[in-house]
């Protein structure tokens, strides 16, 4: 299977404090792909590196056999990465939203099929600030489409998002890797995880301290002996994250 993301010994650090800690991981084709860990583990800083936005310690990093520290333009091609809310302007349609990030890509697009293949071609003509949560978000993954990028990044996608919204933005990552791209996604929802990522990896204080599938770790936690107090199921990916992290509580 194609390693599309190869991280080698990753390291990141801002003056004294090492924020990415000799992390190693891959990330194969066409499939979603999650690095979970609490506030400040390092997700961040890992992810950035990754999309060319900021510049490693050590360590290696490629994506798609492309070295970032000599490939960056390259990289910057192939990937789409998800913009928070602030990075866009309020009283301009959907439609020209589009048409400015195309722009920047120096592209023409079909603004009807990106719209249409996030739920969204009858706001097309709306505003972005007139636009519900779930809309919001949903546009935001149609921005990372404009280049038909190879692998997508989404961070916490779903936040703040009701249970219905949230649902129908998994359809549409699930969608995403049908047409054979690959996803990296970050969530603090453990259950969405679990329901939606082919492989994750925890990561706590810089490291990771556990990768694997969902399934894997939730019944390598129950082997261990664990036991929820209120028992339901014997454990879930929560469980394993609180286990694995030794924190349940962490202020932002």
């Amino acid at each position: 299977m194609k390693k599309m993301i190869q991280v080698t010994n990753l390291v990141k650090k801002y003056g004294d404090f090492t924020a990415v800690d000799q992390i190693s991981f891959d990330v194969f084709e066409n499939e979603i792909f999650g690095l979970l860990g609490p506030n400040g583990a390092g997700k961040t800083s890992t992810l950035e590196i990754i999309e060319t936005l900021r510049i490693k310690t050590s360590g290696e990093v490629f994506v798609d056999g492309m070295n970032i520290d000599t490939h960056q333009n390259e990289i910057k091609k192939i990937i789409g990465v998800q913009l928070q809310a602030a990075g866009y302007y309020p009283n301009l349609s959907l439609r020209q939203l589009l048409d400015v990030f195309a722009g920047l890509y120096n592209i023409t697009i079909d603004n009807n099929q990106i719209l249409n293949s996030v739920n969204l071609l009858d706001k097309a003509k709306s505003k972005y600030k007139d636009l519900s949560g779930g809309q919001k978000q949903r546009f935001s993954i149609a921005t990372t489409l404009i280049n038909k990028p190879k692998i997508i990044f989404l961070d916490e996608p779903t936040t703040g998002l009701d249970p219905q919204a949230r649902r129908n933005l998994w359809d549409l990552i699930r969608n995403l890797k049908s047409t054979g791209t690959t996803v990296v996604i970050t969530t603090h929802y453990m259950d969405e995880a679990e329901e939606l990522c082919d492989r994750i990896a925890i990561v706590d204080s810089g490291r990771i301290v556990k990768l694997d599938t969902p399934d894997n770790l939730i019944d390598d936690l129950v082997a261990s002996g664990f036991e929820r107090k209120k028992q339901v199921k014997l454990a879930n990916l929560e469980d394993v994250f609180l286990h694995l992290t030794g924190k349940e509580l962490r202020e932002e």
